[in-house]
């Protein structure tokens, strides 16, 4: 599969990474043509096991496996050597997404301590695993965030199955090379095309709220609640306002 080309500078994404993913959801809804209530964002629950690392950003590595079937391994015992291959090959910072095609069961984990250490000196930051991890506090001491179902024990017969090919996981269809934004609230795996105006609706949306909407809220001390609820009325009417002259659509509030 043909990979795009990175869609923004290293500084933005590391700007990015200042924000949580709701936030990040706040400007791509302003500046995306696609369905802000469907697409884009994980579809079933996620677990953040290190949600004191923070949010993570990256572009999408995709892989499927199948650690309950035997067959993999013995069918191709060089499957690890040849995804390593292909890995270091792509730019970073890369996310890695991993579809287990064994869900709903699960019977052995894609993650653990010696993995999470080779993907994060191959460029990687970390995974959104639709299966499961082990080794957390070894995955933690590497920096390799994961977002996962589950933990568990064993790696059974974990390994690359295919890669750079489109997965679902948490039911959502990821192509590789998508901007992904990631914590402990879910992911957005940004459109092809969207990428370019992101940051800055990002910052003007977080700034809109913090102009308008927050003061309204928290500056109701020694005030009736009546007073306190026509003031943030007003200050929702200036938030729609400033979204509306800026991207002419009406915003959340």
């Amino acid at each position: 599969m043909k990979r795009p080309k990175p869609a923004l500078p290293h500084s933005d994404l590391l700007e990015l990474k200042r924000w949580n993913t709701p936030t990040i959801y706040n400007g791509w809804e302003q500046v995306t043509r696609h369905n802000h209530a469907r697409d884009a964002f994980n579809l079933e629950e996620t677990r953040d096991f290190m949600p004191q690392m923070g949010p993570m950003v990256g572009y999408a590595v995709t892989v499927r496996c199948e650690p309950g079937n035997s067959a993999h391994p013995k069918s191709n015992p060089n499957r690890w050597q040849e995804y390593r291959q292909f890995l270091a090959t792509v730019p970073g910072p890369k996310i890695v997404i991993v579809q287990d095609l064994d869900k709903p069961a699960t019977y052995g984990a894609f993650w653990g301590e010696v993995n999470s250490n080779i993907h994060r000196a191959l460029g990687c930051v970390g995974t959104i695993c639709d299966g499961a991890i082990r080794d957390v506090d070894e995955m933690t001491n590497a920096g390799f965030k994961a977002i996962a179902r589950r933990t568990c024990v064993g790696h059974a017969y974990s390994c690359p199955v295919d890669w750079d090919l489109e997965v679902e996981v948490f039911g959502r269809k990821i192509q590789p090379g998508q901007l992904v934004h990631a914590d402990k609230h879910g992911f957005l795996a940004v459109p092809f095309g969207d990428e370019k105006h992101l940051l800055a609706a990002a910052r003007f949306m977080d700034s809109n709220e913090c102009q308008t909407l927050i003061p309204a809220a928290r500056g109701g001390a020694g005030k009736s609640l009546d007073q306190v609820r026509t003031e943030f009325e007003a200050a929702a009417v200036q938030f729609r306002k400033n979204v509306k002259q800026k991207f002419a659509r009406m915003g959340e509030w």
